[in-house]
């Protein structure tokens, strides 16, 4: 397998972003900006370092602007060269290259991450594919779906991008056990699920918004019906998928920021305003002097 055997990546964006209310209340919760790019923006160029061409958005009501942003906006070109604004104009045309697709598919009802990303197999077919939840910002010098994409070349299975987290939040993750480890990064799975009370979770290691699934996935979730919540689990058709085949667990190098939650999101914020080239140093300063004065 080569890098260019992946060439689908599902967006799950349909949820409604209620805890950054009122922000989220027309405005989806995915074009909420790190600094001067939103979410769905980081998301998206991580897929296409990885390979992908075909860009699979599930969307919901109050979701049109994640559409209008990766479209074409004539009008504002038009203003923008009028003006000689090159500079922007350029930012503009980067947002998305001329060879890849985007797809919209709405989700008929909130039904859960499985449910959505079941969705999309009229597009993905029998192909493998990558999901990428946009909360998940991974800052890497790699990026981490193309980092994935490697590790499923080298093994031929499924590949959850994991992280370890503190013992006591287990019930917020789908959490893995491995049945062996392959490498110092690579293992391969034995068991997944969804959610366990810290008691009862079989490790401390978390799948955190980054799958890599072959297109046998989806006879799964059409089969599991609803489990933890009263949705259709996606960890629930990982679980019935790794007793065909093997499901690897690939614990990625980089910094993952917890954009679903307002302190994540603030974190992130303010440390990428720090690394951005052209704002970094004067931002620095303030920042500097702001907490010196507390």
């Amino acid at each position: 397998m080569t890098n260019k055997t992946v060439k689908t990546v599902v967006f799950p964006v349909a949820g409604r972003g209620t805890r950054f209310l009122p922000a989220t209340k027309a405005s989806p919760k995915e074009m909420l900006p790190i600094v001067d790019k939103p979410l769905i923006q980081y998301a998206v160029d991580e897929a296409l370092s990885a390979g992908a061409e075909t860009l699979v958005f599930i969307t919901g009501s109050s979701k049109r602007a994640i559409e209008d942003h990766f479209d074409t906006d004539a009008e504002l070109e038009s203003v923008l060269q009028a003006q000689g604004k090159e500079d922007l104009l350029a930012t503009l045309h980067g947002i998305l290259p001329s060879w890849a697709t985007c797809v919209y598919i709405r989700q008929s009802a909130p039904l859960g991450l499985g449910h959505a990303v079941l969705c999309a197999r009229p597009v993905v077919g029998d192909a493998p594919f990558m999901v990428h939840l946009a909360d998940d910002l991974i800052d890497a010098s790699v990026p981490c779906l193309r980092q994935m994409v490697d590790v499923f070349a080298a093994q031929g299975g499924s590949v959850l991008g994991v992280q370890p987290v503190p013992p006591q939040d287990t019930d917020k993750y789908g959490i893995v056990s491995l049945e062996r480890q392959l490498g110092p990064r690579i293992g391969k799975l034995s068991n997944i699920v969804e959610k366990p009370k810290p008691a009862e979770a079989p490790s401390n290691l978390a799948v955190v918004g980054r799958y890599l699934l072959t297109g046998d996935i989806f006879n799964d979730l059409a089969k599991i019906g609803r489990g933890a919540g009263g949705e259709i689990q996606l960890t629930d058709g990982i679980a019935r998928l790794l007793k065909r085949q093997p499901v690897f667990a690939y614990e990625f190098e980089g910094k993952r920021y917890d954009c679903g939650s307002k302190l994540g999101y603030l974190q992130a914020t303010v440390e990428y305003g720090l690394k951005h080239p052209s704002l970094g140093a004067d931002f620095a300063v303030y920042l500097k002097n702001f907490v010196s004065t507390f």
